[in-house]
């Protein structure tokens, strides 16, 4: 995590490896000729000495920087500044530069590129306090390297200065103390999602779990297998009974007095999912230490809640199992009871992690919180229907799923909200149980956010509990080439989000 301070000083007296630099695609008017080149703005380049406005000018042109969102330029010897190098950052198109998450984007992508470099001074135009949180922001998610198996080619980006002339208030410094927060938070899920899975097994996630809460107010309970066996966890317990290494169920609870809001996170932990007996391809498990990623999401946000100390009552459920296949895993047409007695055909072992979320969210729902939001890398489909960075939203209460949707845009996570046909429903009847755990073919990503539906329970006067449900399945890990803030493996996707709801909740 780098080290982020704030300065008013002008950038040709502070010294660094390198100076960060905004520029943006001009706009042109009529249809560009082919194999034309318009340079990009240079932005902010008033506040340059003229000789360093020149030099950039002249290099702008020779290298034929467009100021395209994610292209980084490195321009060395550059006169005018103590800085041994410049970076020009794209933001894209001169319209939008000032966008929040354009500025997350582009300062990440910097500041990613600039690994092996210790200290790094951002001059961007800032014009606010949305501005610079999303600088810091971008720079503390862009400045990652998991070092836990070897040490990185190339060490991350230690120090950040943002130059803010004008932002040294209370509320600039609060802005920069929550964007370390979320960096922590987001480094946080990012780590254990990368960590091989014979590294973590159920056990090891629910310590891990202990040890990130260590040092807060928040209270850690961990069910372990007896546990969840006396308190009904059938779904919990089913998935894990093919493994050598037994489930657990993680609570934890950030619970200041006067809170009257009280949101519940459910994430998936499944440590490794092979599939079970519905064994995955080989090259279906290759990603599959990520498939609890929700897990890390909720626990990393927990810690981000109780770092800010947020008014409002969290909780957060880290249902934890590993999908093996073996002579004691469950088998395609088993019947589980999970918990509150609903029972439940299984079909495909590999539709497992519905069934962990099902005992979950109805303990959760146990504790009479006032929303709820269940978050999993849970369905291919959703990769199918969204790709890779964007993730979906349902959930049976549109005004509270659009808060999710606003959060997540607030925050620069791409979140897009889908249907739960009530027609799809059928699909997941039972001839022998109250319910199976899959429907048909089509809509899978729907009939995985229908079957959730009817765990997640009532307010005290018999209406639904509002709910979301966030399916992570391909922005959870990437597996191409970095871009922006974001960096091949783990990606502590709703992170953002989850935070950004609590504080939205925490306002009333």
């Amino acid at each position: 995590m780098p080290q982020l301070t704030l300065s008013t000083k002008s950038v040709k007296s502070l010294s660094a490896d390198a100076l960060l630099l905004a520029v943006a695609s001009p706009e042109v008017s009529g249809t560009p000729v082919p194999g034309s080149f318009t340079p990009a703005a240079l932005l902010g380049a008033e506040t340059l000495p003229r000789a360093t406005r020149e030099a950039l000018t002249t290099a702008i042109a020779d290298l034929r920087v467009t100021g395209r969102a994610g292209q980084v330029q490195l321009v060395g010897n550059v006169p005018g500044v103590a800085a041994s190098l410049v970076a020009l950052t794209g933001v894209g198109p001169l319209a939008g530069a000032g966008s929040t998450e354009g500025v997350r984007r582009a300062v990440g992508a910097a500041v990613r590129t600039l690994a092996g470099r210790a200290r790094v001074v951002v001059a961007v135009p800032l014009a606010d306090t949305d501005a610079l949180a999303a600088a810091a922001e971008g720079a503390a998610l862009g400045a990652y390297a998991f070092e836990k198996y070897r040490p990185a080619p190339q060490a991350p980006v230690a120090e950040v200065v943002l130059v803010a002339p004008g932002l040294r208030d209370k509320a600039a410094k609060s802005a920069l103390a929550r964007a370390e927060v979320v960096g922590r938070a987001v480094r946080t899920a990012r780590d254990l999602i990368n960590t091989a899975p014979g590294d973590l097994a159920p056990a090891d996630l629910a310590e891990a779990a202990r040890r990130t809460a260590a040092g807060t107010k928040l209270k850690v309970r961990v069910l372990d297998e007896k546990q969840l066996a006396a308190g009904g966890y059938g779904g919990i317990l089913g998935v894990g009974q093919g493994s050598s290494r037994p489930p657990r169920l993680v609570v934890l609870d950030h619970h200041p007095r006067g809170a009257s809001a009280h949101l519940a996170l459910v994430g998936k932990g499944i440590t490794f999912d092979s599939g079970g007996l519905s064994l995955k391809p080989a090259s279906g498990m290759e990603t599959m230490k990520s498939d609890m990623s929700g897990a890390a999401a909720v626990l990393s946000t927990l810690r981000a809640v109780a770092d800010l100390n947020l008014p409002i009552r969290v909780t957060g459920w880290l249902a934890i199992a590993e999908n093996m296949p073996s002579g004691t895993a469950i088998r395609p047409s088993d019947v589980l009871t999970l918990r509150g007695g609903k029972t439940v055909e299984v079909l495909n072992t590999d539709a497992e992690g519905r069934l962990v979320l099902a005992d979950a969210l109805v303990a959760a729902a146990e504790e009479k919180p006032t929303h709820v939001v269940d978050v999993a890398t849970l369905t291919g489909a959703q990769v199918v229907a969204l790709g890779n960075r964007v993730s979906a939203v349902m959930g049976n209460d549109d005004a509270f799923r659009d808060a999710v949707l606003a959060a997540a845009e607030r925050s620069g996570e791409q979140f897009w909200p889908m249907p739960l046909p009530a027609e799809l429903r059928p699909s997941l009847d039972s001839t022998v149980a109250d319910i199976a755990n899959i429907g048909g073919r089509d809509g899978g990503m729907l009939t995985a956010g229908l079957f959730l539906k009817e765990f997640v329970g009532e307010r005290p006067d018999g209406t639904p509990l509002p709910w979301a449900h966030l399916d992570i399945a391909g922005p959870s890990f990437l597996q191409g080439q970095a871009h922006g803030y974001t960096h091949p493996g783990g990606t502590g996707v709703a992170v953002r989000t989850m935070l950004a709801l609590a504080e939205d909740l925490a306002q009333g």
